[in-house]
């Protein structure tokens, strides 16, 4: 049978960003809400380290920022205990991850309310590691003709939830993993976007892994 994606309960959508590195994702999703071209709110930032923390808050916007040190947890169900505290005491609708490279326990009332972008086109080239320059290099490595962002539902493992969105872009001969860094990262900024307002339409569903719109 499947299973409905739980609606948004507010409008605008409340979005809770989390972040381990520079903010760029999270930048893009508030250049949008900003033009009007998503209609949604940041409710805040949750950073994993302190680097990342420095990093977000030095981009100024309007929005509360939290550290929560993964290295200050013993376990993934101490530290993704403390982040979901945070996202239930601003009443989030939706949890994106940003470049988040934490594995998170996901609680049940979070189930198919946590999105994550992953920099390939997932099955392929995900998995625990397969992050950054790591994941663009391995795709050239593997002689790909095209390559391009997932936009998925995370579950309890890494990259291997239901998929929502996917772009693509081809792979030029003279490519290094820069170079396609930044052309997929085209791509991220416009898939992202997109998930969440399939998501806001409220009318997802899915069967066996597959989402499609009711």
């Amino acid at each position: 049978m499947p299973t409905d994606v739980p609606k948004p309960r507010h409008k605008p959508i409340r979005l809770a960003v989390l972040v381990s590195g520079g903010g760029t994702t999270l930048v893009n999703l508030a250049k949008k809400i900003e033009s009007g071209e998503l209609d949604a709110e940041l409710v805040l930032a949750v950073c994993s380290n302190p680097s990342a923390y420095d990093k977000v808050t030095a981009l100024g916007l309007d929005l509360p920022i939290h550290l929560v040190s993964r290295k200050d947890y013993a376990d993934t169900a101490a530290f993704s205990q403390a982040v979901f505290d945070i996202v239930n005491d601003a009443d989030a609708d939706l949890v994106c991850l940003a470049g988040f490279l934490c594995l998170l326990s996901i609680p049940d009332e979070f189930i198919h309310r946590v999105l994550n972008i992953h920099p390939a086109l997932l099955p392929a080239f995900g998995g625990q590691g397969m992050f950054g320059q790591h994941v663009h290099q391995a795709v050239l490595d593997a002689g790909c003709k095209v390559s391009g962002c997932t936009v998925h539902f995370a579950d309890q493992t890494y990259d291997t939830g239901p998929i929502l969105v996917q772009r693509t872009c081809p792979i030029l001969p003279d490519d290094t993993p820069d170079t396609l860094a930044a052309r997929v990262f085209e791509q991220e900024c416009l898939a992202y976007p997109e998930a969440i307002r399939l998501i806001t339409q409220g009318r997802l569903k899915i069967q066996n892994k597959t989402t499609q719109l009711a």
